[in-house]
């Protein structure tokens, strides 16, 4: 009995204590295919969740117009917090988003300050993605409205400003870019008070109208509360505006001991953990482990979509997805563990039978139909192409993306509603990606009727060009059915001419790329959409006619030297064609059938020339988003993998002159 006894006493309890850290148990793997930050988050260590005080919280959106600033703003706030930033731009993750440099989706991270803790929310400036900017707002308490101090407030501004102030929130004004050598203090005086008109005739309340003003250059790195171009060297960073939002924005007004509810506003998938649902905690306390169900709100009452238990608990942490024991009212989380329910459902606790409001959003103003690429090269390229594939896919993305609305149509069709050819335009660009083919209708506007008068959407457009192009995008515009509003200098600027004007959305269909030839490429042109109001009239000649290949094989650059002189081609020497498809547009407004493919006869008598010394015009080769502005009512898009064609409705030229001879009568 020596021995244990010896034993034992020699083993002391802070050996026993050393000895037991060297065991602790390894994280486990995750399996081999899964990907992004919730997979990385399912192999991370569970950290003990300290954020249950609503008081130390502070929801915040960062929201501007296009490219004022707020993903670049984003970066300097985590890097000041201490995040580890891997490359510029560090919140847009999406690889379409670094290509374009825009940002597409929403998304939410949390940064530490000061014992508080922050959770901000990134949103897109563009007026497509609108919708992921009203399904946000309503998770946060405040907001920072970034502003480019040398631009001042434009179109999409008043449309995300007019969001926060419907909710409540008390925005704080942050004047961006004030380090560029235009902007002088008089000009952010004058911008501030454009801002407060802007406040003032969206009708916001004493309350909101009294916000704090911040002056930053988040290229630089620093904000300030007063007016400066160079700030002092131990004021270069971003404290200034933090300290602001823990000061002006109020913390969630947050029940910790009823029962738990969250409404979910994003969801993504993961190999490995299934369904992820991100919202805000409403009320009670959420575990992991806990029963809890999803509800949703029908004509019938509250209906229960699924009963399960929370797998995994997840909270965003600089640019990495770290796992939580619980979380409580008032917070933003990520969990796994139920796989119906999606945005704009209730996730709550078992006994709970009551679903939350959902988020309100603008209806779609614009409509596309996407159907199976019938054309004679269909199947070369893509791996998806039938159409219980392509509506599989457009339901899930109208799941996770509530500004697209998905209607099945006849024959392996679906209509796809939304808010403009640019976010269609990223859904057709990301479906090609993924190896679909498909073909897709020009753009239609979405009409009203009320009390027997058609009405169309109409959108608020403000341009800015140098004085020479003012012409021209005057005239363009007008035959597009455009109204002028407001027309005079840029301030700061010689030379420039800003116009505001109201324009159909049928009319701004395609005319991006036009404006782009028109000015050079120097003028600026942002666009939102305003209201419903009577319709127009029919559009002027906007379009020039095309010239349709009646050829089937590879077209040759001796075909198309001798149609050069007929107007711009859109193809090269080597690309494939077939009957019907587009090759080129016409010099004049009627359609010119052509055969691209002939080629030269040989004979035994010896040619003078010689074919290498054919030298042909660049063509204009199209980009997704041009085609889809440049397509009329009786053409398609063909998109794959690999090309993008146009083509007509329908290919064999004699159907088209009987269906041009139907139309017309």
């Amino acid at each position: 009995m020596a021995g244990p006894l010896l034993l034992r006493s020699l083993l002391s309890a802070s050996t026993v204590k050393s000895f037991s850290s060297h065991l602790a148990p390894l994280p486990r793997f995750s399996r081999c295919f899964s990907s992004g930050p919730a997979s990385a988050a399912a192999a991370a260590p569970t950290y003990p969740s300290a954020y249950l005080d609503p008081g130390r919280l502070r929801n915040v959106a960062v929201i501007a117009h296009v490219d004022h600033g707020k993903t670049t703003l984003m970066d300097r706030l985590l890097r000041q917090c201490g995040a580890d930033i891997p490359h510029e731009r560090a919140m847009d993750s999406i690889s379409l988003e670094r290509e374009r440099g825009i940002t597409i989706a929403s998304k939410v991270t949390s940064v530490s300050w000061k014992e508080n803790e922050l959770n901000m929310v990134d949103t897109p400036g563009h007026a497509d993605f609108g919708g992921e900017v009203e399904r946000v707002v309503g998770m946060v308490e405040g907001a920072v409205l970034v502003v480019d101090a040398g631009e001042g407030p434009l179109a999409q501004t008043k449309f995300v400003l007019a969001k926060a102030l419907k909710y409540g929130l008390r925005p704080l004004l942050l004047l961006n870019k004030v380090d560029r050598p235009s902007v002088s203090e008089e000009r952010c005086n004058e911008v501030e008070s454009l801002v407060f008109d802007l406040f003032a005739n969206l009708g916001a309340t004493e309350e909101q109208l009294d916000f704090p003003v911040l002056y930053a250059s988040a290229k630089e790195g620093w904000a300030s509360s007063t007016f400066t171009k160079d700030p002092p060297a131990g004021a270069k960073n971003m404290s200034q505006l933090l300290d602001a939002i823990v000061r002006h924005v109020p913390p969630p007004k947050a029940n910790l001991d009823g029962p738990f509810q969250m409404l979910v506003s994003m969801m993504e998938k993961d190999f490995y953990l299934g369904r992820i649902l991100t919202g805000r905690v409403s009320s009670g306390i959420v575990r992991v482990g806990d029963k809890i169900h999803g509800l949703r709100s029908s004509e019938s009452g509250i209906e229960k979509i699924e009963e399960g238990k929370v797998v995994k608990l997840m909270k965003k942490k600089g640019t990495s997805m770290v796992l939580i024991d619980s979380a409580g009212a008032g917070d933003i989380i990520s969990m796994a563990g139920l796989g119906s329910p999606s945005i704009g459902h209730t996730v709550a606790n078992t006994e709970v039978m009551a679903a939350l409001p959902t988020v309100e959003l603008d209806p779609p103003t614009i409509s596309m139909t996407f159907g199976v690429n019938d054309s004679p090269l269909a199947g070369r390229d893509g791996t998806h192409l039938t159409g219980g594939k392509i509506g599989d896919r457009l339901m899930a993305e109208s799941e996770t993306n509530l500004a697209i609305n998905v209607l099945p149509g006849i024959a392996d069709t679906f209509e796809v509603q939304g808010r403009g050819e640019l976010q269609l335009g990223i859904l057709i660009e990301n479906m090609r990606r993924e190896g679909f083919e498909l073909s897709v209708s020009p753009p239609k506007v979405m009409y009203k009727v009320e009390k027997g008068q058609k009405l169309e959407p109409i959108e608020e457009v403000t341009i800015e060009v140098n004085d020479e192009h003012v012409g021209l995008v005057m005239e363009a515009l007008s035959h597009r059915r455009a109204e002028v509003a407001d027309m005079g200098p840029v301030p700061g600027n010689v030379g420039r001419t800003r116009l505001s004007l109201t324009c159909p959305s049928r009319g701004l269909v395609g005319y991006r790329s036009v404006f782009s030839s028109d000015t050079r490429g120097t003028g600026f042109m942002h666009r939102a959409f305003q209201s419903y109001e009577k319709h127009r009239g029919p559009l002027g000649n906007v379009r020039k006619g095309v010239l349709v290949s009646m050829g089937y094989g590879t077209i040759t650059a001796y075909a198309l030297m001798s149609l050069e002189a007929r107007g711009t081609l859109f193809v090269t020497p080597g690309m494939e064609t077939y009957d019907g498809m587009i090759v080129g547009e016409h010099s004049r407004d009627t359609d010119l059938d052509v055969n691209p493919v002939r080629s030269k006869e040989l004979s035994n008598m010896r040619a003078a020339g010689k074919d290498e010394n054919v030298k042909l015009s660049p063509p204009k080769l199209m980009t997704l988003e041009e085609a889809i502005g440049y397509v009329a009512s009786d053409e398609l898009i063909e998109v794959t993998p690999k090309a993008i064609r146009l083509r007509k409705r329908y290919l064999d030229v004699n159907k088209r002159k009987a269906m041009s001879k139907k139309a017309k009568n």
